[in-house]
């Protein structure tokens, strides 16, 4: 039995290294699957792929000898001991594929210290090494006397509808934490809303314009079709950080120069380039959450209709209720109709909880630096959950191209991951 905080960490930095081609064959193995959103089929509420990823969740589960239990392909949780205090919550569904890959999308190459493939960092990697943090405490006789809970999910990309059939189920443990955010630990994400308009189009020039295929990415790719026909490129990346990628739809309005007034009044409202929605009547900032984003994420023609999608982030200072009213105003005075919107409040647990501070002192330890608590704009798969943090995968300087293609994890950084699960688990559970 380890009892020292320090030299537990070595002896598990040294088994991951140990283990490390291990560790990779498995991550390969769930990467493999396309768990992206797909028709439902009897018993599989998302589609075969994701009901196959979480298969592959509870066969793991049972390989730990964890306590499985699967909740109709929405959920399975993996719970070690009685009463667990601790859930760790985590996701196997991935984004689509999309285009522009230099590697295979569904694989996991290994490529110039980077591990590429779907999933990678959003959340197939960080639940791997979730899975080989219990295995080496396992395996390392690390002795806890408190219980814990894996709980993988099936549905975060597309709405969350997995954890809320899981919580009317069964109750999260008293602290919660996801790998679906950034290092040291994200304690406060900015509000969201998804905003789906439309209008009647025809247009002498233009049959088709077909761009972006999820709200929460910004699409590399904009094809226009008709009289007038060109493809415009940019670069995909999270919604929420529109400024890590090339918004295609908005090069392609910047560029339009005819005379439909519902692309002319688009143009005016997305400026290419600008991320804060400023031009929206919005571009708030606050001093904990920084400045706001808005994207224009998806444009397509469906008969003769202009449907038109939204993600903006917004600070803490603000509500739903505000961003919402704004945006339509600006929106319905430039002819277009709201056909949904839905959205989250923004969510913040204290740095000074015990459980966030306990993280913290797991970061420095296996860091070897101070850590302080972050604010972002992408939702975490915790962020309805009440004192729910997100503690990595990722460190806030990383463009993993998140929802983008390319995704990808350094070794170092998966190897952070191991360590700070692991020593996590150890230090809240002893």
């Amino acid at each position: 039995m380890i009892n020292d905080k320090r030299e537990l960490q070595k002896r598990l930095e040294h088994y991951f290294d140990e283990h490390f081609d291990e560790i990779l064959a498995d991550l390969k193995e769930i990467m493999s699957i396309d768990s992206s959103y797909s028709q439902p089929k009897d018993g599989m509420p998302f589609g075969e792929g994701s009901a196959k990823a979480l298969a592959w969740g509870v066969e793991q589960g049972e390989k730990l000898g964890l306590k499985v239990k699967s909740f109709d392909n929405y959920v399975v949780s993996l719970t070690h001991g009685e009463n667990p205090v601790l859930g760790i919550l985590s996701h196997l569904d991935v984004v689509p594929a999309g285009s522009g890959w230099s590697y295979p999308p569904f694989d996991c190459t290994l490529s110039d210290g980077k591990i590429y493939g779907r999933g990678a960092i959003d959340d197939k990697g960080p639940s791997v090494a979730v899975l080989w943090a219990v295995k080496a405490l396992k395996e390392l006789d690390v002795k806890l006397s408190k219980g814990f809970r894996i709980i993988f999910g099936g549905n975060e990309e597309g709405g969350c509808e997995d954890i809320e059939y899981y919580q009317r189920l069964e109750a999260f443990p008293e602290m919660v934490f996801t790998p679906d955010g950034s290092f040291p630990v994200l304690n406060c994400e900015k509000g969201m809303l998804h905003l789906n308009f439309g209008s009647p189009f025809q247009d002498k020039e233009i049959d088709r314009i077909a761009a972006g295929t999820v709200v929460n990415a910004i699409p590399d790719k904009c094809s226009v079709s008709g009289e007038f026909e060109k493809e415009y490129f940019g670069k995909s990346s999270h919604g929420s950080r529109p400024e890590n990628g090339d918004n295609a739809i908005t090069k392609f309005l910047s560029e339009y120069s005819g005379e439909n007034a519902a692309l002319n009044a688009l143009a005016k409202l997305f400026p290419h380039g600008e991320y804060d929605g400023k031009s929206c009547g919005l571009g708030f900032s606050d001093a904990l959450t920084g400045s706001m984003s808005c994207a224009l994420t998806m444009l397509n023609t469906v008969e003769n209709k202009l449907c038109g999608a939204i993600d903006i982030r917004y600070p803490i200072d603000r509500t739903l209720d505000e961003i919402t009213k704004i945006i339509t105003l600006k929106l319905e005075a430039a002819g277009f109709n709201i056909d949904e919107a839905s959205g989250m409040e923004p969510h913040y647990v204290s740095e000074d909880s015990q459980f966030v501070r306990t993280l913290l002192e797991v970061y420095e330890d296996v860091k070897g630096e101070k850590g302080e608590p972050i604010a972002e704009g992408g939702v975490t798969y915790v962020h309805n959950t009440p004192g729910g943090v997100a503690f990595g995968a990722e460190f806030p300087w990383e463009n993993n191209n998140m929802h983008g293609a390319d995704e990808h994890i350094s070794v170092e950084t998966f190897k952070y991951n191991l360590n700070m699960y692991a020593n996590a688990i150890a230090r809240l559970c002893e």
